[in-house]
């Protein structure tokens, strides 16, 4: 099936106009702003992100924006549908149930996980370009009757109490100044005894903060990702008690690659596919110069060459965080919210 229509080959969802002055912006923020600054702008930062990347994300990587464990011989794109059924198996999400995708992007998880279990998907999402990409998406694969879209800032959703029964994020949560804001908003949307899952992008034990080495690997992740601020395991599981979770089950699904298979940043660095190549060192190398000369030929606007550059900082830092083993982007946990004496529990 042909990719729903695009405004064009690697084409910002800004002004043409703007694209300069947005991505300076941007890179000033990471590159001069304090971590209390970038946190305050972490959502508007998030926002124009996205804006200036998505096209980029759908043509290097397709619909789902997120990494998956690789096993022997296995696509990349097989690895994602698989590492998205985890996640929905290990919920239990079946067909009558209303599920909340929490920062959704584009929708690719949503779409793969409503045609696997049957279930309402909804997606909440705060950037308007993806969102109509999404629903563009849905359309084309015949789902729009099943999944959706609600625009929303996840630390404040428009969306009413005890109105889901189950809620799961896939690499999103990150880009919030405190993860509490979002958990405890999912945890006051979802029904009492709803569970809620995700993968989040983590330091690891290995990290050192005294490691110069380290600590530029972890700044370049996030200028490359819109991330505020890299936190470790601990504080992801300490910010779901925190906002009324019991946690029942975690662990770093990077650390569990099926039998002997390939890492999860392997796409980044290989030329095995052609995904693999708009992902790797060369490929971005090549794409840089494709992009360049586009604009030269004023076919995209003045300054995509920059957000390239940005996107281009996120495949080294990723890569180098993996190979050092200091961060990961899928630290699965599984939760619930707690049923009240005289409540009746989620659906299951």
């Amino acid at each position: 099936m042909s990719d729903p229509e695009r405004t064009g080959l690697f084409q910002p969802a800004v002004p043409a106009g703007e694209v300069r002055a947005r991505v300076a912006g941007y890179a000033a923020l990471h590159e001069s702003a304090s971590a209390t600054e970038r946190k305050a702008q972490a959502t508007a930062a998030a926002r124009t992100y996205y804006d200036l990347a998505t096209s980029f994300y759908e043509t290097g990587w397709g619909q789902s924006f997120h990494f998956a464990p690789l096993a022997p011989g296995e696509a990349l794109g097989a690895a994602i549908v698989r590492h998205q059924h985890y996640l929905a198996l290990r919920m239990g999400l079946a067909a009558g149930m209303r599920v909340l995708d929490v920062g959704c992007g584009v929708g690719g998880p949503m779409r793969g996980i409503a045609r696997l279990t049957g279930a309402e998907v909804v997606g909440l999402n705060v950037n308007d370009y993806q969102i109509s990409r999404g629903k563009l998406h849905n359309a084309a694969a015949g789902l729009d009757a099943q999944c959706s879209f609600v625009a929303g800032d996840f630390t404040a959703m428009p969306l009413e109490d005890q109105s889901f029964d189950a809620a799961y994020t896939i690499e999103a949560a990150c880009h919030a100044a405190d993860r509490r804001d979002v958990f405890r908003e999912v945890h006051r949307v979802l029904r009492p005894g709803a569970v809620f899952a995700g993968y989040e992008w983590c330091l690891t034990d290995r990290y050192r903060a005294a490691h110069p080495l380290h600590v530029d690997v972890r700044r370049g992740i996030e200028k490359g990702n819109s991330l505020p601020e890299l936190v470790g395991k601990d504080e992801v599981l300490r910010s779901l008690a925190d906002s009324g979770f019991e946690v029942l089950a975690s662990e770093d699904r990077a650390e569990h690659a099926p039998g002997a298979g390939s890492a999860w940043y392997t796409p980044l660095a290989s030329l095995a596919s052609w995904r693999g190549l708009m992902a790797s060192r060369l490929g971005t190398l090549l794409t840089a110069a494709f992009v360049r000369a586009l604009e030269l030929a004023r076919l995209s606007p003045r300054g995509t060459t920059e957000v390239h550059e940005v996107l281009r900082l996120a495949q080294r830092s990723l890569v180098a965080g993996g190979e050092l083993g200091i961060f990961t982007p899928m630290f699965f946990f599984l939760a619930r919210k707690s049923v009240a004496k005289g409540t009746a529990p989620a659906r299951a």
